[in-house]
């Protein structure tokens, strides 16, 4: 069980807390001078980034790929929900540009993984991360390689390798590897969430190990993180009812999303039965409360059925090969998306 005051949070924006379209040159017009007021967010995103403030981690850090130039307006749309934060890292696209480094503006890799390594360089190294992304491009190749570079199982001839699978910019190289070879060694990252905004089957990420877990909805790292010890079975409740209010969710989809993660070894039994036994909590939730009542009684008919987590061992990963089939498998992904877009 992990001790809340000893965990940070690193969140990513764009499809993972807003519900952001940058598929089209006319999409990323939009989104730029999209209001505040009208941006929307990822259901139950919100609901669980104020459950995690109120647990009191050792911080809450939003690293995001949109330019600095929108901070302004990402700050005001975090203030309307209500979400604290501790530090905003937005990407310096205009910099970079005037530098005359083109490629930067699409550059994930370089971009995050330098981000974070320097981010944890500055942390207490006896925290732990639990980092929050998406299927549209690669968070979770990102996510996974900084977990290893923490932990020692990436040398610097293996990072190499992926900076230039990865078209990373030259003149970027040199900061991300003294960043790395400056990290206090040790596990930092704990769980690895990933939003299937796009779609993505679950297996595509099993090569990357139990440590990801993709989800579909935000109730399903909400129930984790009970099972992790960091919030408790009340507050994952309230972003269930939330979804519940606001978008229709039933009984029945709260049930399938715990099946969910139960089959892909995410879960156990101690945040089923947490979860199931919450009952006084229910009983605050307004008009969700006979919806969670229902969700919670299922629930505790079938927790005993719950099969034990997988084990956490991280498998050896070729971070350069799965780069390639990553990338595959986000165009792929984007050329779906597009294509339902313009069914309607």
């Amino acid at each position: 069980m992990l001790d809340p005051r000893r965990v940070i949070f690193r969140w990513d924006l764009d499809k993972t807390y807003l519900r952001t379209e940058f598929d089209t040159l006319r999409d990323l017009v939009r989104t730029a001078f999209e209001p505040a007021v009208r941006k929307q967010t990822v259901p139950g995103a919100a609901s669980l980034l104020r459950a995690v403030r109120d647990a009191g981690p050792a911080g809450i850090h939003i690293l995001s790929g949109s330019p600095e130039q929108m901070r302004r307006v990402l700050e005001q749309k975090l203030r309307l929900d209500g979400v604290h934060w501790d530090s905003f890292t937005l990407k310096p696209s205009l910099a970079k540009l005037l530098r005359g480094r083109f490629r930067f503006v699409r550059d994930q890799v370089g971009y995050k993984l330098g981000a974070l390594l320097e981010a944890r360089a500055a942390a207490d190294p006896d925290t732990v991360e639990m980092l929050f992304g998406d299927d549209a491009e690669s968070d979770a190749f990102v996510y996974s390689l900084y977990a290893d570079l923490c932990a020692g199982r990436v040398g610097p001839e293996t990072l190499r390798a992926v900076l230039e699978r990865a078209r990373v910019h030259t003149a970027e190289i040199p900061r991300i590897e003294r960043a790395a070879s400056r990290l206090p060694r040790g596990e930092a990252v704990r769980r690895i969430f990933i939003h299937l905004d796009r779609g993505s089957d679950p297996s595509v990420f099993a090569e990357l190990g139990p440590r990801v877990c993709p989800f579909w909805n935000y109730f399903q790292p909400a129930a984790v993180l009970v099972d992790e010890g960091v919030l408790e079975p009340q507050a994952a409740l309230r972003v269930a009812a939330d979804l519940v209010l606001a978008y229709g969710f039933g009984a029945d989809g709260l049930l399938a999303s715990v099946a969910d993660l139960a089959r892909r070894g995410q879960l156990g039994e101690r945040a089923t039965s947490a979860l199931a036994a919450a009952q006084e909590a229910a009983r605050s939730f307004g008009p969700a409360a006979s919806v969670i009542a229902t969700f919670q009684h299922a629930l505790g008919r079938e927790r005993h059925s719950v099969p034990p987590p997988a084990p956490r061992d991280v498998p050896p990963i070729d971070y350069v090969g799965f780069f390639s089939r990553d990338r595959a498998r986000a165009r792929e992904a984007r050329r779906r998306s597009m294509l339902r877009r313009e069914l309607g």
